[in-house]
């Protein structure tokens, strides 16, 4: 990471001062960075070298361009994103908050009102974003930010052109998606999901918020999707008996 690290800095010194790595995903790493036009903290997440093998500056850009239209008070924004050196980025404002994920490590089990408050900002988020014809694809805690206690959804956009990656991608042992959030629909296929898969993957985050775990889980990711696909939830209610029965269905 450090020759990313340092090639940013090189390729991306004019605009910005990259400070540090902040954190690693599957899809793509996160640096904190200055931005010097504006004198404003930001982060810079530039993509794993074969997602962006996969995936092509092109049509990374093409399909970032779409993310960066979405203007929501639960949607995090987007500022920036090109190719530095042969790196695919993208530039977004500095969360001082945390990831919902990281709440979750922290309490396991949220508030009720938390939890539902959670998920009805995130819903409005991802509301206004499939009305703009945007559908998320990889919605999970790591996913939603919390800023004051707000959830900002992020990461639009990476999924959806990892998605048109198609076969490429799948090449490359890398999937679209994350088993534990994964509507049964999208475990087929790009072309199978809509709209609904991210719904589905929100519901399964609420559950986790209520229940300290996802509704299924397993040794595999294949294990897990067959699951999501066969089995009826498990009750809440059976490890939290204090969730509303109205909240549950």
């Amino acid at each position: 990471m450090a020759d990313v690290l340092e090639q940013l800095r090189a390729a991306l010194g004019d605009r910005y001062e990259v400070e540090r790595l902040v954190g690693e995903g599957g899809m793509a790493t996160v640096y904190l960075a200055k931005d010097l036009r504006h004198g404003r903290k930001v982060a810079i997440k530039t993509l794993r070298a074969e997602l962006a093998a996969s995936i092509g500056a092109d049509r990374f850009l093409r399909e970032i361009r779409l993310a960066a239209n979405l203007q929501h008070p639960n949607v995090l924004a987007l500022y920036d994103s090109g190719e530095a050196d042969g790196i695919l980025y993208y530039v977004m404002p500095f969360i001082e908050g945390e990831s919902l994920r990281s709440r979750l490590n922290r309490e396991q089990q949220l508030p009720l009102h938390d939890a539902v408050r959670i998920t009805r900002e995130a819903a409005e988020g991802l509301a206004y974003a499939h009305e703009h014809g945007v559908v998320h694809r990889d919605i999970k805690p790591e996913n939603i930010l919390l800023q004051d206690g707000h959830a900002l959804v992020a990461d639009f956009g990476i999924a959806r052109a990892a998605d048109a990656a198609g076969e490429k991608l799948t090449q490359t042992g890398m999937a679209v998606g994350t088993p534990h959030y994964m509507s049964p629909e999208q475990s087929l296929g790009a072309d199978h999901a809509d709209v609904r898969s991210d719904i589905y993957s929100l519901g399964c985050v609420l559950y986790e918020m209520l229940a300290g775990q996802p509704p299924f889980d397993g040794p595999n990711s294949r294990a897990i999707l067959a699951r999501h696909a066969m089995e009826q939830v498990p009750s809440i209610r059976i490890v939290r008996q204090s969730v509303p029965e109205e909240l549950e269905d």
